[in-house]
């Protein structure tokens, strides 16, 4: 099968909404540290190369939001595309405890390279898409790991992370998940969401589309049973927070 950086299911889904997926994939290609970047299968099956449980939650959230969705095909190990160009983490060396062997000589030459050939052609796939739409709120879908090596358990089991200067649906999406009393919800939380660069710095808060950054704890989107159980429930919150906040 051929290898392209970026797969969108449901381009004609015509709703408003834009579900990205920027850590989708764990998968080395082959023009990268010849597939592989020196880890154990243990380490890349793990949250430091992809966003455990994202892409099918994001999959499934688009089929009930009617929207369609962006996916990575390459690993963030690879080149980070939720970084901005200038990011030290664009490409990482030591991730969580562990050293990326295939990273740890990588060269400016090199940095530009994998820029070209896999960061560049999503991001602009991205934008395309978003461009197409009339008036879209960009979700993008993120996960994280319950625990750092060596920090404190992270308590959320959902986070929205929102920046200036266009965190109005972000804010719209934590007054409604207030409501939610099962759940524990992070407010930019496990990380800020004012990061430069990335994904939604660049296709929503440049150009003021309505948007917000879902934060998913990976053990609450392991089977595809949990992820469809919390995509079908932001289907539903995301849907009321759009028609309550009249956005």
């Amino acid at each position: 099968m051929t290898y392209t950086p970026f797969s969108i299911y449901g381009a004609d889904r015509p709703a408003r909404w834009l579900i990205t997926c920027d850590h989708a994939s764990n998968h080395v290609p082959s023009d990268i540290a010849g597939g592989d970047l020196g880890l154990p299968a243990e380490d890349m099956a793990r949250h430091i190369a992809y966003d455990v449980g994202a892409r099918g939650t994001s999959l499934r959230l688009g089929e009930l939001l009617d929207a369609p969705v962006i996916c990575t095909n390459f690993s963030r190990l690879c080149i980070d595309p939720n970084r901005g160009m200038d990011d030290p983490t664009l490409v990482m060396r030591l991730c969580d405890g562990s050293v990326i062997e295939g990273n740890r000589h990588v060269d400016d030459a090199e940095i530009a390279r994998r820029v070209e050939a896999h960061y560049k052609p999503y991001h602009e796939a991205l934008e395309a898409l978003a461009t197409a739409r009339t008036a879209p709120v960009i979700i993008a879908m993120h996960s994280f790991t319950p625990q750092y090596k060596g920090r404190a358990p992270r308590p959320w089991e959902i986070a929205v992370l929102h920046a200036k200067p266009e965190d109005r649906f972000g804010h719209a999406l934590l007054s409604r998940l207030s409501k939610e009393h099962d759940l524990t919800v992070g407010d930019n939380e496990p990380y800020d969401g004012d990061l430069p660069g990335d994904s939604i710095d660049q296709h929503a808060l440049q150009s003021g589309r309505l948007n917000a950054l879902i934060e998913l704890r990976n053990d609450e989107i392991e089977t595809a049973e949990q992820q469809n159980h919390w995509a079908e429930r932001l289907a539903v919150i995301l849907q009321e927070t759009l028609e309550e906040s009249g956005l």
